[in-house]
């Protein structure tokens, strides 16, 4: 009975597979480590936010800037030319991770790191609350030399006089930095007169001749009535940031804010506008408006949104008050169905494989008790129902099941809503987690599988195999050359994929490049 105690094709989770290089996870179980290269990834694009079930945010943030600090060591610019691609393209669902691991280039690299990182600062601090989120950051690692000055300086000068106005008028403060602390430590020299005027403004409260429109505006709008308030609005483009507090209870107020809101506002805002029955049932004229814009795919992509971001207004705005402040609104169901439509636009064309898909959602504890890159009210459960829904429509054959110690076929419509599928998610008497089940089910029922992709946290412990090995069963009996791709929705170091078998795939949870990723993977040929 020696092989019941030692077999490479049949080993408990809670023991490494004799031969392979695995770790212990933070449940008990042992899986394959991710190497720094792929936990810079997903620091990137999940961050360390309120940590996950096993984890603490300190550890796991600690854990993930060690990983950091190796990858900075062994090439920095590799890890700023990841940085930037994460962050211009708008891949991840925040930008302080991105801010985050530039300061720590500029702060940790070597010479040549150091120099690119601080030129790199306009790519990545694309608007004043990120610049002050990368100052306070790179505090941490260093002091204001020469080099960090002057990089911080040419972040004022590189833009035009008109575009910083607007930067220092609607992001005065934030994180206990204001540009006023930020200009006096880097004394940048103003490029034109325009910069000038507005150095003045910011530092000294100086009206020059010649300083930008919205500035003046601004300084009107301080006392400017109602009527006022919507004529400087609609001539000057002023944000509701530049208009005094009492005027933001007005229906009339938002509804020329609405006129030129960017994207990224107004479905921040939704919840807003309803409250004070802007938007609202038979408000059509302002709906439609609304809905138009929100289903707009060429104006989603240029805004750059990301998906977890519509996803969190959906939530939001369909629950009918938001995780703080008071006050609640009734929501409309266009809108709802509007914001639906967008979180898959915003994944641009996913392509159909064509392929036989089983999709595996971990519904266990532990994926329902964190949120994905500190969204409020997005947890690793529901964005990884939510991203399945990326496939389902999109896959003629496809199955979706979700498991934990049991395996249960999810029956979802192809045009199906997430509330609705996360109502048959929630509430199951799940305990364990065990991701080998999803390969296991496929063989004991006799599916053709070509793909299996399992949403996870990658914290399994209660099976009597590892994933890698059912799916090595699979492909033994079945005779079909099964891949497996492992989508990681939290920043911990763990997955269950093996790193050395090119038939499987890990890939970071909402990134917005992975529905492409995923498809080029699967129609690969050996």
């Amino acid at each position: 009975m020696y092989e019941k105690h030692f077999s490479t094709r049949k080993t408990p989770q809670s023991e490494a597979i004799p031969g392979k290089d695995m770790v212990p996870d933070s449940a008990g179980g042992y899986a394959f480590a991710v190497d720094d290269w792929k936990r810079l990834d997903r620091f990137l694009i999940l961050g360390a936010e309120g940590g996950t079930y096993y984890i603490k945010e300190r550890e796991l943030t600690k854990e993930n800037a060690e990983a950091v600090m190796r990858c900075i060591a062994a090439d920095g610019n590799r890890v700023l030319q990841r940085v930037i691609e994460v962050s211009d393209k708008g891949l991840a669902p925040k930008n302080d991770p991105a801010l985050f691991v530039l300061a720590m280039c500029v702060g940790l690299g070597d010479t040549d790191t150091r120099r690119s990182a601080l030129e790199s600062l306009p790519a990545v601090a694309r608007i004043g609350t990120h610049l002050f989120t990368f100052i306070r950051y790179v505090e941490a690692f260093r002091g204001w030399g020469r080099l960090l000055r002057e990089a911080v300086a040419g972040w004022y000068n590189e833009k035009t006089a008109e575009r910083l106005a607007y930067q220092v008028v609607k992001y005065q403060q934030r994180g206990g930095w204001s540009h006023r602390d930020v200009l006096r430590l880097s004394h940048p020299k103003p490029k034109t007169d325009g910069h000038d005027s507005v150095f003045a403004w910011v530092t000294q409260g100086e009206i020059k001749d010649g300083v930008p429109e919205i500035i003046a505006a601004f300084e009107k709008a301080k006392t400017a009535d109602e009527e006022q308030t919507i004529k400087l609005i609609a001539e000057h483009g002023l944000t509701r940031e530049m208009i005094r507090t009492e005027h933001l209870g007005s229906p009339r107020v938002w509804g020329a804010l609405l006129e030129k809101m960017p994207m990224t506002a107004m479905i921040r805002n939704l919840g807003n506008m309803s409250k004070i029955g802007l938007l609202a049932k038979g408000k059509w004229e302002t709906v439609n408006k609304v809905v138009g814009r929100i289903t707009d795919e060429a104006a989603l992509r240029k805004s750059r949104i990301h998906p977890l971001s519509i996803l969190a207004a959906l939530v939001t705005y369909q629950r009918g008050k938001g995780l703080r402040g008071s006050g609640e609104w009734e929501p409309v169901g266009d809108v709802v169905d509007a914001l639906d439509d967008a979180f898959y636009l915003a994944f641009g064309n996913v392509e159909a494989t064509n392929k036989r898909r089983l999709i595996g959602l971990d519904v266990s504890g532990s994926m329902a008790s964190s949120e994905i890159a500190g969204v409020g009210g997005i947890s690793p459960r529901m964005g990884s129902a939510a991203m399945c829904l990326v496939t389902y429509r999109t896959e003629p054959n496809v199955a979706v099941m979700m498991f934990s110690q049991d395996f249960i076929p999810l029956e979802i419509g192809r045009k199906e809503r997430l509330d609705s599928v996360m109502k048959k998610i929630y509430n199951l008497p799940f305990q364990g987690t065990d991701c080998a089940l999803p390969m296991l089910y496929a063989l004991k029922n006799g599916i053709e599988v070509d793909v299996f992709e399992v949403y996870t946290d990658s914290e399994t412990w209660a099976g009597d195999i590892h994933p890698v090995q059912a799916l090595q069963e699979y492909r033994r009996q079945s005779g079909i050359p099964a891949k497996l791709i492992v989508v990681g929705m939290v920043s911990n170091g763990f997955s269950i994929a093996d790193p050395n078998d090119g038939g499987m795939l890990d890939v970071v949870g909402f990134d917005v490049s992975a529905p492409s990723v995923m498809r080029q993977f699967i129609l690969e040929t050996a």
